[in-house]
């Protein structure tokens, strides 16, 4: 019996849709343990999720390269996910415009502390430059990060891992540190999870509240717009 499951995997694991459903069976299986939980921040469904994949793909010596095969119409979603944030900013215009200059400057100031402070951990940890200019834009979105990094001389493939360990860590610890800070105003949470977390921040902040989510979801494409015009001129300043 175990030599024929083992036989069925190895024959399953080439095909592409097997990088589909273990992805799929993956997040619903964090997605439950997270509702399980009352929906406890340490217990984030991406989280559980990349932790079960990369166990997975270990432990079956499957090769990324032939996961992403099937994982990839996953990825192709993002871009209409992306576009669906537009309906809650929609619900919200109003109090978005009435906040448009804290909006503006927040934003400017988050994306510089971010950028700052991401070069300045790595250069107190003897990071050479290369990782430094790959570390820059780590909190702004996968695909725009990883343009800016390979624009500045960085590594895009580094800086896509450091992204993705941004915005868990920000989607596991942001609602502590705000709550820490006594920040209520769903708004101003909204801001600092979007500039500091990215898309997965995001995704927290709708679980926990909509406007908060709508916030988010602005933060996250100005930040990246902010970022991609200030990345280069922090390096300039630097170096």
């Amino acid at each position: 019996m175990k030599d024929e499951f083992f036989e069925l995997w190895v024959y399953l694991s080439t095909t592409p849709l097997t990088g589909l459903t273990v992805t799929l069976v993956a997040y619903l299986a964090g997605r439950r343990l997270y509702d399980a939980s009352g929906r406890h921040p340490l217990l984030n469904p991406v989280l559980i999720a990349i932790v079960l994949l990369v166990g997975l793909l270990w432990a079956a010596d499957i090769p990324y390269r032939r996961y992403f095969e099937g994982a990839q119409f996953v990825h192709f979603l993002l871009g209409p996910a992306t576009v669906a944030l537009a309906v809650p900013l929609y619900r919200h215009f109003a109090e978005i415009r009435r906040n448009a200059f804290a909006i503006a400057v927040s934003i400017a100031l988050g994306a510089s502390v971010a950028i700052v402070t991401a070069i300045g951990v790595g250069w107190a940890m003897g990071a050479s430059e290369r990782t430094l200019l790959s570390l820059a834009p780590k909190s702004v979105t996968t695909p725009v990060a990883m343009g800016i990094s390979e624009s500045i001389g960085g590594l895009p493939s580094l800086t896509a891992v450091l992204v993705i360990l941004t915005g868990i860590t920000g989607a596991v610890f942001g609602t502590y540190v705000m709550n820490a800070l006594g920040l209520k105003d769903w708004r101003a949470r909204g801001l600092g999870m979007g500039t500091a977390a990215h898309g997965i921040g995001t995704a927290r902040a709708f679980q926990v509240n909509e406007l908060a989510g709508a916030f988010s979801s602005l933060a996250m494409g100005l930040n990246a717009l902010a970022t991609a015009v200030l990345v280069p001129v922090v390096i300039r300043l630097l170096s």
